[in-house]
């Protein structure tokens, strides 16, 4: 028995370390991701998507919710990796669930919600009706864009943001992208392009951190403000908000092959590469208090503490969701690279993805509310999907280990 007990540690141990193959943690991840999404399906109500687990519940969002395509576009990449027709058709059927999101009232996160879904269904299936979904996404989004600006608008305007735009929207443009490439209509990416280089512009300090929020004149295109909303300060790197710069201006040279996307994404992995903690899961900002890299609020020059959106004793929290969603873009940018600097990138999303599939980060069947991944954070200082799991969290850690698998 002693035997067994000890035999069965260490097979634990070796499990979640650098010996065991990529091809086998990524095996691994898709039985659990299957055994759990294919459980969450079950429970979740017809007029409603999978958005987390907190406070020993499930919540669910309205189809309108920016959220709403990444438990289709998780089941569809599950469908991509097994092949079982049972996941295949739970993935229709939630895609379809969203048939009549054009005629909501929506926002620029219509690029997540349509191309997760019914665009990851119809690269796997050439359903010619996802493809005219598609389409109608990416014309619904060019409705928000504004050519003096130059820039998608991504909140409706308010008394604090005149035409907001916020980081999260490069991902966004990855519809635009997908239109383009099913039409041939320019349109699509003269937009993209245009939001690409206005927020290569504008939104980047020179150390290659960004901003989340500016704030533009749409009468004359000019930068208002630059802020933040869900990070510890507006002088902070918040991480997600740094994971969706470095796949969105990877994504945009995946798109154009235009050098200065690839470049502004090599800056930024530069900056984000030496912030990562030694497992490579990030906290939810770079700069919180608490972390290693940690504003000196004393020093010369240090953010006022009308500046801070963080109280003082919140704790310093990992955030999964930007940990999965860096992973996928340093595969990706791996492959747009050569020697040590593809090995670098490649390396440092293996590092994170076995992390992440850790039982530290990874759930046991039927904990969690059936969602993956743990320990995501939505936005700490307003204590909203505080140490919670994201439904995007999961779908972008399926994404990643699809890519470094190929």
């Amino acid at each position: 028995m002693l035997y067994f007990l000890l035999s069965l540690a260490l097979l634990l141990t070796t499990s979640c370390t650098g010996s065991e193959p990529m091809d086998k943690v990524a095996e691994r991840v898709f039985e659990r991701a299957q055994v759990q999404l294919t459980a969450l399906y079950n429970s979740t109500p017809e007029d409603k998507m999978p958005v987390t687990f907190e406070n020993g519940k499930n919540k669910f969002g309205k189809f309108n919710g920016w959220t709403s395509g990444f438990f289709p576009g998780s089941l569809w990449y599950i469908y991509e990796y097994t092949k079982d027709p049972a996941i295949r058709e739970m993935a229709e059927k939630q895609t379809e669930k969203l048939d009549g999101i054009i005629e909501l009232k929506t926002h620029h996160d219509i690029g997540f919600q349509v191309n997760s879904s019914f665009g990851n269904g119809y690269r796997l299936t050439g359903n010619e009706a996802y493809k005219d979904m598609v389409i109608a996404g990416a014309d619904k989004l060019c409705t928000r864009f504004n050519p003096t600006v130059g820039c998608t608008r991504s909140w409706e305007p308010s008394k604090k943001w005149q035409y907001p735009v916020i980081i999260d929207n490069m991902m966004n443009l990855e519809i635009l992208a997908n239109a383009y490439r099913i039409t041939g209509d320019k349109k699509y990416m003269e937009i993209a392009t245009s939001h690409a280089n206005t927020t290569l512009k504008n939104h980047f300090r020179e150390d290659g951190s960004c901003f989340h929020v500016l704030s533009y004149d749409e009468a004359t295109g000019e930068v208002i403000k630059k802020q933040t909303h869900q990070g510890f300060c507006d002088a902070s790197a918040w991480s997600r908000g740094q994971a969706w710069a470095l796949y969105g201006f990877t994504m945009m040279y995946r798109e154009t092959k235009d050098p200065a996307y690839l470049e502004q994404a090599k800056k930024v992995a530069a900056f984000i590469i030496p912030m990562l903690p030694k497992d490579g899961v990030p906290e939810w900002d770079f700069n919180a208090p608490g972390t290693k890299h940690a504003f000196d609020m004393s020093a010369k020059g240090a953010p006022k503490a009308e500046d801070y959106h963080w109280r003082k004793g919140d704790p310093v929290l990992r955030d999964s969701s930007a940990g999965a969603i860096m992973a996928s873009a340093f595969v990706e940018l791996s492959g747009y690279t050569t020697g040590k600097e593809s090995a670098k990138y490649r390396k440092t999303a293996e590092k994170i993805l076995r992390t992440l599939a850790s039982p530290e980060y990874m759930a046991e069947e039927g904990e969690n509310g059936n969602f993956l991944l743990k320990h995501g954070v939505t936005n700490l200082h307003r204590w909203d999907g505080v140490d919670i799991p994201l439904t995007y969290g999961d779908y972008y850690f399926l994404e990643a280990l699809l890519k470094f698998c190929k």
